[in-house]
């Protein structure tokens, strides 16, 4: 009993801290998902010692008392949190409920939209003019933030026809990815701090005291839910009252789903945290609502909380967890980039063990030292990151981490030049950057030599076998025939594998040597303009310069590197093993250039074909597939999940194909009328 009462107090501390640093500061210094956790530890100890609750404690508190600055608002309905589920057993577990309170009474529907990651507010209109905004403050007393919410394009100041005298409209106030990214932006060029989320952005900027500052921020509102209204329409569910307000001119996010079985609500939040990184907001789960209004009315409410309401919480996306150590791991290039050990957390749908930390300047900015509690985020497909210590945990006594003088690979001198962020190793001969050049020579999107992943390749190179890409054609192969898993059979497949790769076209090949600043869309280019490497290695930088695509500072990278010694060397041993060295055909004799002079970008999922296949269809038409989309961009061809490039192409104005648009620009070499 002693050890829980001491622990429950303890939480309650730490809670009571984190909330107001949440929700009164906007400034957390902890992720949401470990200050759920730390909430659910206290629930969990209250309900097993009641003895111990209190009428005070944070567990029975919804928001925030606010900020004294602004006006109190008293809300005539109070506007209640959500219950969580964090796991899809939690979720089917609260519908169980559900269904036991209404007497296993079947639910006609289940609503299910997304939880955004904002801000949540209440906007009050009179006979269609709005009057007042608020906060949600505590649930019951809210803040007054009616000048700054003028201010948001997505808010009406009134109402179309056919309002009701009096509609409260719950909501939330929130800053889009883009948005957020180009603040961000004006704040770095500004010399001034980056902000760290885009929900604390959006939050502290609702909170201006000067409106005029918030006007500046674009900020965005979707409405979600009624509260107090005196006349309108007799509304049977959810889905209705979201259509309805639409018809007032009130902004709803289009992602409101029904469902009749329980399983599809399951199946549809699998979906959501699939895609979520598609929209260009943040959200932090699904919402799922009894549909109808009458059954939300006979499950009522908590003292909290609404009975016919639960946020299934997806997996966070940031966690703290306490930075072991900070080593050095080297680039295939020979960059040196630190790194973070990490104790094991669990975060954006994985187990992370280490974590990037870019640079010895994002070390020193970021100020992070071993032995720190540190708040980690993996989004999506992103490499884990660290983003920043949380100060008020640093140990005594900690000391800056400095970068280290020598290669952890190979020993020798690691140097930053002069004016640029990153480190390098600077012996050539390092074995992780042999490795890694070999590998990268091997890659799909290279040579294609099926046979050479990361193992074989480090057995290769550690047993002397291997010790550059030329290396790769006069392979030992009654050697390799020796070694365990390395059967008759394997054998066979590895050799053919590599006399397969001699053919490929020489853009394949500039790709392979990580030259840099070449990809695969610039080598193909470099390819077509010269023809073979005989008539590249006797181009000028000026003859380069001249080739649409390239300009100076590829340029000179190309022009550079052949003219390396070791280059040389390099290129004349591939001569010697019979690589091909001549470009592809980029225009037969038989073929209309159809799509000279377009630049076609493509992006997303095509079903019809790969991304290298699609832009290998664009140059054998005599246009150009470039890897971002510009003002010069001709036409987007945009899959599934088409992402930034999508939004920078809607934002530029660029013309956007779908796939059967995309056959017929090949078909005709005309963008649709």
């Amino acid at each position: 009993m002693h050890e829980a009462a001491t622990r429950i107090d303890e939480l309650r501390a730490l809670v009571g801290y984190h909330f107001e640093r949440y929700h009164a500061e906007d400034e957390p210094e902890i992720p949401d998902a470990d200050y759920d956790a730390l909430v659910v530890e206290l629930r969990a100890l209250e309900a097993e010692y009641p003895e111990l609750a209190t009428n005070d404690s944070p567990t029975r508190r919804v928001g925030s008392a606010g900020r004294s600055t602004f006006d109190e608002v008293a809300h005539r309905v109070p506007l209640r949190s959500l219950d969580n589920a964090f796991d899809i057993d939690e979720l089917r577990a609260w519908s169980e409920r559900v269904l036991r309170r209404l007497d296993d009474d079947p639910v006609p529907a289940w609503a299910c939209e997304l939880k955004f990651d904002g801000l949540a507010v209440s906007l009050r209109y009179e006979d269609g003019h709005l009057v007042q905004a608020a906060t949600r403050g505590d649930g019951r007393v809210g803040e007054d933030v009616t000048a700054n919410v003028r201010t948001i394009d997505d808010v009406p100041d009134h109402l179309s026809d056919g309002a009701p005298a009096v509609v409260e409209v719950r909501g939330e106030v929130y800053m889009g990815r883009s948005a957020f990214e180009a603040l961000n932006a004006d704040q770095t060029a500004a010399g001034e701090r980056a902000y760290v989320n885009p929900r604390n952005t959006a939050a502290g900027s609702l909170r201006q005291k000067d409106a005029a500052v918030t006007a500046t921020r674009d900020l965005s509102f979707w409405a979600y839910q009624l509260g107090e209204m005196d006349g309108g329409p007799d509304l049977n569910s959810h889905g209705d009252t979201l259509t309805w307000l639409s018809t007032l001119g009130l902004p709803v996010n289009e992602h409101l789903h029904r469902f009749a079985d329980f399983d599809e609500v399951v199946a549809h939040v699998a979906r959501v945290e699939a895609s979520r990184h598609d929209l260009d907001y943040e959200i932090d789960g699904v919402v799922v609502k009894v549909d109808d209004l009458r059954l939300q009315e006979r499950l009522g409410f908590t003292a909290r909380a609404p009975r016919w309401a639960v946020a299934y919480k997806l997996p966070p996306e940031e966690r703290t967890t306490r930075l072991l150590n900070i080593e050095v791991s080297i680039g295939p290039g020979g960059q040196a980039t630190p790194f973070a050990r990490l104790e094991p957390v669990f975060v954006g749908g994985s187990t992370v063990t280490a974590a990037t930390l870019h640079n010895a300047d994002q070390v020193r900015e970021k100020d992070v030292r071993p032995g720190d509690l540190v708040v980690v985020r993996k989004a999506g497909d992103v490499i884990p990151e660290v983003l920043r210590p949380v100060l008020a945990d640093r140990p005594e006594g900690s000391r800056e981490w400095s970068f280290p003088k020598s290669c952890p690979e190979c020993g020798g001198p690691l140097v930053r030049l002069e004016g640029e962020a990153a480190t390098f190793c600077t012996d050539h001969a390092c074995p992780r950057q042999v490795r890694g050049r070999i590998e990268h020579f091997s890659s799909r999107g290279a040579m294609d030599i099926e046979g050479f992943g990361e193992q074989r390749v480090d057995l290769f190179v550690s047993e002397g076998l291997l010790a550059d890409v030329a290396g790769i054609y006069s392979l030992d192969y009654d050697r390799i025939s020796g070694w365990e898993g390395f059967g008759e059979t394997s054998v066979r497949n590895l050799r053919a594998a590599v006399e397969g790769s001699r053919d490929r076209p020489l853009g394949r090949l500039l790709f392979g040597l990580r030259i840099p600043h070449v990809g695969t869309t610039v080598a193909d280019v470099v390819a077509a303009a010269f023809g073979d490497l005989d008539g590249l290695e006797a181009a000028s930088i000026e003859d380069m310069e001249a080739v649409e695509g390239l300009g100076p500072v590829i340029a000179a990278s190309v022009y550079g590197w052949l003219r390396r010694p070791s280059s040389r060397d390099l290129l004349d041993r591939l001569r010697i093993a019979g690589v091909n060295l001549v470009a592809a055909s980029v225009v037969g004799t038989n073929v209309e250039p159809l799509l000279a002079g377009m630049a076609v970008v493509v992006t997303g999922t095509l079903a019809g074909y790969s991304r290298d296949e699609a832009k290998a269809a664009i140059v054998a038409l005599g246009g150009t597939s470039p890897g971002s989309v510009s003002a010069r961009t001709t036409a987007l061809v945009a899959g599934e999940g088409g992402g930034s490039k999508l939004a920078r192409a809607e934002e530029l104005g660029v013309p956007i194909l779908d796939e059967a648009a995309f056959d017929r620009l090949l078909d005709a070499g005309e963008l649709p009328g």
